[in-house]
């Protein structure tokens, strides 16, 4: 049965390609042999390519847990604006400070909202805007939309990501005070200086209105003595 098989074999090989069985085999030996070689060739330069990308992975340290700042100033603020790497990313929303490291790539250096890192962007959030002017954390005059657009990205970041702190505000407790201060000084002091001189020349005429009085009675005396 097998030298049956094996004659129908050498026959077909003949038929087929025209070799012999000997040079059929080893023509089929020596392409196996080219293609091993070739993959080990080409397949160990492709591990390599695939393989860095994974290591490079494996290397990317997770992000430090958000450290709470507390309050701080504007000036201070604007060093979190991501051109440090070993600072994280900090944004700020109606002066409530949030780290967005997370989002590195919208926020970060390059990204398409980076002008806002650093910054109390509650206004241009707001509007839409990426003018320098609108960079800032006053939100007077804005309109009922606008007001709607800031709460809605207050609620983002509120569930998105860590609070780290306040911004200071900018406005002095003192000033009102000290207004008040040098407001009533004024009205109680003048009316006092003035209030003297003016009550004192009433008193003056009157004693000079009385002398003649008392130096007519005088005269008067003198003539009856006489008489």
């Amino acid at each position: 049965m097998a030298l049956e098989l094996w004659e129908t074999l050498k026959a077909a090989i003949t038929t087929y390609t025209g070799l012999s069985p000997a040079t059929f085999f080893t023509v089929a030996a020596l392409v196996l042999a080219i293609y091993y070689v070739a993959s080990g060739l080409f397949g160990s330069s492709d591990q390599g390519n695939y393989g860095r990308p994974r290591e490079v992975e494996e290397h990317v340290e997770p992000l430090p847990p958000p450290v709470q700042l507390g309050e701080i100033t504007e000036e201070e603020l604007k060093q979190y604006d991501g051109s440090d790497p070993k600072k994280p990313l900090l944004m700020a929303i109606k002066s409530q400070i949030y780290d967005v490291s997370q989002s590195r790539m919208f926020y970060g250096p390059g990204g398409p909202y980076a002008l806002f890192a650093g910054k109390d962007a509650s206004r241009a959030l707001a509007k839409m805007s990426f003018e320098e002017k609108d960079l800032t954390g006053d939100i007077s005059g804005l309109g009922p939309f606008e007001l709607d657009a800031l709460r809605d990205w207050e609620y983002k970041f509120m569930s998105k990501y860590v609070k780290v702190g306040t911004v200071k505000s900018s406005v002095t407790e003192g000033g009102p005070e000290t207004s008040n201060e040098d407001g009533p000084s004024q009205t109680t002091v003048n009316p006092a200086e003035d209030g003297p001189s003016e009550s004192a020349k009433p008193t003056e005429q009157a004693q000079s209105e009385s002398v003649p009085a008392e130096t007519g009675d005088a005269s008067g005396v003198d003539t009856e003595k006489k008489e």
